[in-house]
């Protein structure tokens, strides 16, 4: 669906995956449909789904195409079970068992996989099931007594006609019922130990259901952050939610591949080439990937808009050096077409490999959402020293011209390592770097997860002190976020004003789009925090959902294109910021439309007021930019501008 439409609910004129870009090729929602084909024409057969698409939605979601609360896609589908994640290990063990004789039905013990279950399905006698309210209660905190509190004794009252017993006599008593009931043993800390872990591996929690869920956005969000909470594979519990007369069961995830399981993965003989019957048609996908490799997978940045943890995990799982040189030798070698430049090393993102928790028995336990967030975890290595050493053994290798990095950068884990900087910024950067501050302001970045604009600032101090010590003319590329849960139209304005503050014309921006599972897509959903502790009462995330609101926030952020100046306009006068039109450095757009120029089809130069082709001056000195700003416009030069056409662009997978 993401790579199908639009934020704005509008089918893309490209789908990246298919021959030539056609963008009807596949269904909407097509594991359920080609999964429902699948049942239909082998009934017996057995099926299973897996993906992206099937991982975002193994439990209820809310579908922001449909703009409801929808049904995991186990029961939609048909299939006999859901694997998760990568799922390399699940499908090689589920393969091996099936090829053994053993039912389908009866492999219910696989990490990372989902089924359907009878209604309070339990795997053995010794399980036991824990309601999800008694981890995360979505109601009001009862006030606990302190028990050091001195309080006046109440006598019991006395039904039967006896005398009245004191309360504290009434516990003593009920104690010392229970120790003759009880024998009393003394464990040892790892018989104690022993009994909690497997007390823990044997304990489903079950979730709201299905139907308890869709029409209540309390009970939604309460779900939702109970799920997130068992993500990590070190400590999380199997989940259970009801679906009608039956459960969706979901196994605890699978546990991080190690560098050799990594390495035989990548290193297995693949054709690198996009499939023969697609004969000579252009894949936008395979183009944008035809000469990048993949360093690593999982993301512990915990970014609320982004679903890659909810996929890959948090947990960063690194191939060996050896195995990403191999690779790039076989690009060398066998990729038709390459020119001598490697157009990526990297992954989810660009700076995490071989980054991990100092303390193994530290990283099962955790139950933080981000290592990053609200401040870099003590616990987090982040030595970059490794990831140095592939790239300069990277760019030695013989017939190598270029390694560039194109994954988006963690600039606040980067900043911790200037020799990384240094070396990024002398040799990995073509002349432009992605980065993603995504807003300027405390209020959204806290909805996000994201770090303060102060480590943008700092990161850009380094990036400029060393492009320069390189003589090289280089420049940031900034992604910015429109209508983010959380965002208000101050919080966007204040970004415009920073933007011009700061000289940026953004060519390419984007509006928050809610995937399912997503902790912001929750925010959309339910105007709920699932960062906190959820009650009826509890914070309320104000979120731009009408067309109109999340139009006027898309048009913030290029505030300086005359396309979106009557969008503009109009939003700062219903904010009552009037303040901020006008001709001077302080305000954010003029007084009057720009005037623009349009070629007429009698050749004749009209000029008009109003919608214009952008004008892309990011990156280029204040000289180029004036030039660009002041050519066009018949008024000062006589020179209609002549648009060049919209480049086509792919939609990316991950979290973009």
């Amino acid at each position: 669906m993401v790579n199908r439409y639009t934020a704005d609910r509008k089918i893309r004129s490209e789908d990246a995956y298919t021959p030539d870009g056609d963008p009807n090729k596949r269904p909407d929602r097509a594991v359920v449909v080609y999964a429902q084909r699948a049942r239909e024409a082998f009934p017996e057969v057995n099926v299973v789904i897996g993906s992206i698409e099937a991982s975002l939605r193994r439990i209820a979601h809310y579908d922001y195409w449909s703009d409801k609360v929808k049904r995991s896609v186990l029961p939609d589908s048909k299939a006999d079970m859901l694997l998760f994640g990568n799922a390399e290990r699940a499908i090689v063990d589920l393969t091996h068992r099936l090829a053994a004789g053993e039912s389908i039905k009866s492999i219910r013990d696989l990490r990372g996989t989902a089924f359907m279950t009878p209604s309070n399905w339990l795997p053995d006698d010794d399980w036991s099931e824990i309601q999800s309210i008694k981890i995360d209660t979505p109601g009001k905190v009862e006030v606990h007594t302190n028990p050091y509190e001195m309080m006046p004794e109440k006598e019991a009252k006395c039904a039967t006609g006896q005398a009245p017993v004191s309360a504290a006599a009434s516990v003593v008593a009920e104690q010392a019922d229970v120790i003759k009931q009880q024998a009393i043993r003394i464990m040892s800390r790892e018989e104690r130990q022993a009994m909690l872990k497997n007390k823990h591996n044997n304990t489903v929690i079950r979730l709201p259901s299905f139907e308890a869920i869709k029409d209540d956005p309390v009970m939604y969000a309460h779900a939702s952050r109970v799920f997130h909470l068992e993500a990590n594979p070190g400590n999380a519990k199997a989940l259970s939610q009801a679906h009608g007369d039956r459960d969706v069961w979901i196994n605890p995830p699978p546990l991080p591949l190690a560098m050799d399981e990594m390495d035989g993965v990548y290193d297995r003989a693949y054709a690198r080439a996009p499939h023969p019957s697609y004969g000579k048609a252009r894949i936008p996908a395979w183009e944008m990937i035809r000469f990048t490799v993949n360093i690593m997978r999982g993301c512990f940045g915990g970014c609320t808009f982004c679903s890659i943890t909810e996929h890959e995990g948090r947990i960063i799982q690194s191939r060996s050096e050896p195995s990403i040189l191999r690779e790039i030798e076989e690009i060398r070698d066998k990729t038709k077409g390459f020119t001598g430049t490697i157009s990526d090393l990297g992954g989810p993102t660009a700076n995490m490999y071989r980054l991990a928790c100092k303390d193994k028995k530290i990283e099962e336990s955790c139950r933080r959402l981000s290592c990053v967030y609200p401040g870099i975890c003590s616990n987090l290595n982040t030595d970059h020293s490794k990831l140095i050493s592939l790239y300069r053994k990277a760019r030695a290798i013989p017939g190598v011209k270029k390694i560039l990095i194109s994954s988006g950068l963690r600039y606040d884990l980067a900043v911790r390592s200037p020799e990384y900087v240094k070396e990024l910024v002398t040799h990995h950067v073509g002349g432009l770097l992605k980065i993603a501050p995504e807003h300027t302001e405390t209020n959204t970045l806290s909805k996000m997860m994201k770090p303060g604009i102060g480590a943008y600032d700092e990161f850009k101090a380094m990036f400029h002190k060393y492009s320069k010590e390189a003589g090289k003319e280089q420049y940031l590329i900034p992604y910015f976020i429109a209508a983010h849960p959380g965002t208000t139209d101050e919080d966007m304005v204040n970004l415009a004003l920073w933007l011009k503050k700061n000289d940026f014309k953004l060519d390419q921006v984007q509006t928050f789009m809610p995937t399912p599972m997503a902790l912001a897509t929750t925010m959309y959903h339910t105007r709920k925090n699932p960062l906190k502790k959820i009650t009826a009462d509890s914070e309320v995330v104000e979120t731009a959902r009408s067309g109109k609101i999340r139009k006027f926030h898309k048009a913030l952020l290029r505030y300086h294109a005359p396309e979106n100046y009557e969008v503009v306009k109009e939003g700062l006068l219903r904010m009552g910021r009037g303040d901020l039109i006008g001709s001077s450095e302080r305000h954010l757009i003029p007084s009057r439309a720009p005037v623009v120029a349009n070629l007429v089809s009698t050749g004749v130069v009209a000029v008009k007021r109003g919608a214009a082709p952008k004008l892309n001056t990011f990156g280029k000195s204040s000289a180029t930019r004036l030039a660009a700003k002041v050519a066009p416009t018949a008024s000062k030069s006589g020179l209609a501008y002549n648009p060049a056409k919209p480049k086509k662009v792919a939609a990316k997978s991950g979290r973009r």
